[in-house]
C-alpha cells in the first residue's frame, strides 16, 4: 500500500530551505495563483468563477492551478524547494498541519482574517496547535442515506440507534442487495467511515486499543458476520459505496454529500438522508469534518502575502461560502451562510446538524494524524478479514505510536 502522507521530516527541510531562501523568482506583480485539487470540470469552472469575481473586486488577475488531490502536497514541496510557491494553497485539512508544522504558513490572523461566526469545530479544522492558518469555504461529513421505497415496502423506520441499525440491515438483506454499504477500504476512505462510530462510542486516537474503539470496530465486524455488509466493503472507496447503492444492491449506505449530484441523476431512485446511528439513544453523533483549507505560505514577500490574504478572505466569505456550497451540496463554514444554505437545500438539513458537532480529524494530533490514519487502514484488514478486533487494534496503536 502507498502512502499518501509526507513524513514531517521532508517537509522540514523543504518548506525551510525555502523560508531560508526567500521568494526564488520575479512574479507578474498584478497576477497571483491559487493551486488547488480542483481536477474535475465542474468544480475547476466554480472555482474560476469565484476567483474572477474576487480579481475584480481586489483589482487582481488570479489564477488557478489544478492538480489531483493526492499531488497537492508532494508539488507543494517540491515548488517549496525550487522556490516558486503558489499565493495560495488549498490543502486537504488533514494534510495542511504537516506542512503548518515545517514553518510553511503564514497565521491567517496576521493578515485580517476573523474566525468569527465559524463554529469551533471549523475553527480547529483550519487551525494547527492553536494558529488559524486555513479558511474554509465549506466542510462536509458523513450521514446514511436510504432507499425509500426498500424501507417503506419493509415496513422499517429509519434507524437511530446501533442496535436497530443492526436489526434493520439484517431485515433489508435480501437476495443480492446488502442492508448496508460502507467504506472499509485501507486507505483514508475507511478510515473517514469509521470515526463516527468511534467518536460516537466515546473511542479516540490517541489510543486506538481503548476498550471504545475495539466495540466501534467489533460492530462493524457483527455487521459483515450477519451478512448485512458485503465481503466486498473491505475493498471499497466511497464511491464504491454509491456506485453499490444506486445500483439498488445496497438499501441504506454511509457516505457524504459530494454524491448528491450523481444520486439526482437517476430520478427512480427516493432517497432520504439520517444522522448515523449512534450506540445509545441520546448520544451525539460525532463524525469527522471533511474538506479542504485555503492557506497562503510564506514566499518571503509579505506585500503578496497580504494581498493572498485578501484573496482567501473573498474566497471564503459569506456570499463566496453560500454559492459554493449551493453548487457543490457541501455545507458553509460560516454559521450564517450555513443558515441560509438550511433554508435553500431542506433536504440535507440533517446534514448540517452533523457538521455542527462534527471534529477535524487533527485537532488531537496534528501532523502525527497520518500515522493513525495509516495504522487504521491496516487494522480494518486484518479484523474484516478474520483476526480479532482487540489484537489488529494492539497492533495499530503500536505502528501509531512508532510511525511504522
Amino acid at each position: 500500500m502507498s502512502k499518501r502522507f509526507t513524513s514531517l521530516a521532508t517537509a522540514s527541510v523543504l518548506v525551510a530551505g525555502a523560508a531560508l531562501a526567500g521568494c526564488g523568482q520575479q512574479r507578474d506583480a498584478d497576477v497571483y495563483t491559487v493551486m488547488n485539487s480542483s481536477t474535475d470540470e465542474s468544480y475547476h469552472r466554480w472555482d474560476a468563477e469565484a476567483m474572477a469575481r474576487c480579481g475584480e473586486r481586489l483589482g487582481v488577475t488570479i489564477e488557478q492551478q489544478s492538480v489531483p488531490a493526492a499531488q497537492v502536497m508532494t508539488k507543494a514541496l517540491r515548488m517549496a524547494s525550487s522556490k516558486s510557491l503558489p499565493d495560495v494553497v488549498q490543502f486537504d485539512a488533514s494534510e495542511m498541519p504537516t506542512f503548518a508544522e515545517a514553518g510553511g504558513l503564514v497565521d491567517l490572523g496576521t493578515l485580517g482574517l476573523s474566525t468569527d461566526g465559524i463554529p469551533e469545530g471549523i475553527v480547529d479544522f483550519g487551525s494547527h496547535k492553536g494558529t488559524y492558518y486555513g479558511a474554509a469555504r465549506s466542510v462536509n461529513t458523513l450521514a446514511l442515506f436510504y432507499d425509500k421505497d426498500v424501507l417503506d415496502e419493509a415496513g422499517v423506520r429509519v434507524p437511530t440507534t446501533w442496535d436497530q441499525l443492526r436489526e434493520t440491515a439484517k431485515q433489508l438483506t435480501r437476495g443480492g442487495r446488502y442492508g448496508l454499504a460502507l467504506s472499509a477500504g485501507g486507505a483514508e476512505d475507511g478510515v473517514f467511515q469509521f470515526l463516527p462510530f468511534m467518536w460516537s462510542n466515546g473511542g479516540d486516537e490517541t489510543g486506538l486499543d481503548g476498550p471504545r474503539v475495539i466495540e466501534a470496530l467489533d460492530y462493524w465486524k457483527g455487521l459483515l458476520t450477519d451478512g448485512s455488509l458485503s465481503k466486498s466493503t473491505v475493498n471499497w472507496t466511497q464511491a464504491d459505496v454509491n456506485d453499490q447503492f444506486m445500483a439498488g444492491n445496497a438499501a441504506m449506505m454511509i457516505n457524504g454529500p459530494w454524491q448528491v449530484e450523481t444520486l439526482n441523476s437517476d430520478e427512480s431512485l427516493h432517497w432520504g438522508i439520517a444522522p448515523i446511528p449512534v450506540p445509545r439513544a441520546g448520544d451525539d453523533s460525532v463524525g469527522p469534518l471533511g474538506g479542504a483549507v485555503l492557506t497562503v505560505p510564506h514566499t518571503g514577500d509579505q506585500a503578496r502575502e497580504r494581498t493572498a490574504g485578501k484573496i482567501v478572505a473573498c474566497l471564503s466569505s459569506e456570499e463566496e461560502q453560500l454559492t459554493y456550497a449551493l453548487n457543490s451540496w457541501m455545507v458553509p463554514a460560516d454559521a450564517r451562510a450555513a443558515a441560509a444554505w438550511r433554508e435553500r437545500v431542506p433536504e440535507l438539513d440533517s446534514l448540517a446538524d452533523q457538521v455542527a458537532v462534527a471534529r477535524s480529524r487533527t485537532a488531537q494530533l496534528g501532523a502525527g494524524w497520518s500515522s493513525v490514519s495509516l495504522a487504521l487502514q491496516s487494522a480494518f484488514q486484518s479484523t474484516l478479514t478474520g483476526q480479532s478486533s482487540e489484537s489488529a487494534l494492539k497492533r495499530a496503536q503500536q505502528r501509531a505510536t512508532s510511525g511504522n
